[in-house]
């Protein structure tokens, strides 16, 4: 479920693939992208369904900086990258975030 990172030469663009395997969220109907990138808004990067049951949504994001992100399932159920780069605590909520470097 790593996140997939293109570099782009041209400008200081990395196109990630970020996607969520069938086995995270077996019933999910909705998976939603939650991060740094969209202020942590829980509506705005659905990621698109495959036949496989794998969620999957591509972002341009750029270099230079690390982004915490979660996944949110069906509204309801918070689930982080198992591949990510790192994680960080946070206390406020008890859990830890998925980190992106580029």
């Amino acid at each position: 479920m790593a996140v997939k990172k293109k570099y782009l030469k041209s400008k200081p663009i990395c196109k990630c693939t970020f996607s969520l395997p069938k086995a995270a969220a077996p019933n999910a109907d909705r998976v939603t992208l939650v991060g740094d990138f969209n202020n942590w808004a829980e509506t705005t990067l659905e990621l698109k369904q495959l036949k496989s049951g794998e969620f999957r949504v591509d972002l341009d994001l750029p270099i230079g900086q690390q982004y915490q992100y979660r996944y949110l399932i069906d509204g309801t159920c918070w689930a982080n990258d198992w591949a990510a780069d790192d994680y960080v605590r946070v206390p406020e909520y008890g859990t830890d975030n998925s980190v992106l470097s580029l």
